[in-house]
């Protein structure tokens, strides 16, 4: 079972015309290739969604980076009051 030969894809092409016809054809390329452009079109914008909902930080990240800047400011307020005593 190798790949397809010159005289089975001119069978198929036969095929294809005698099922469409000539003036068909063109049509249903034009078709089969808008939809090939809308799927990877619709893939990079899931691609993208996927990478950009990976960057941004998740609620309970954006808490924990919160916290944490006052944890130091309150250190900063600390040490200062220790260097003016």
């Amino acid at each position: 079972m190798g790949s397809f030969g010159g005289i089975e894809w001119l069978v198929i092409i036969l095929v294809v015309l005698l099922l469409f016809g000539a003036k068909k054809i063109p049509e249903l390329a034009r078709g089969l290739g808008q939809g090939i452009t809308e799927f990877r079109k619709a893939s990079t914008d899931i691609r993208k969604e996927i990478e950009k909902g990976s960057q941004e930080p998740t609620q309970a990240e954006r808490e924990e980076m919160s916290q944490e800047r006052e944890k130091q400011k309150e250190k900063q307020k600390v040490k200062t009051e220790d260097d003016l005593d």
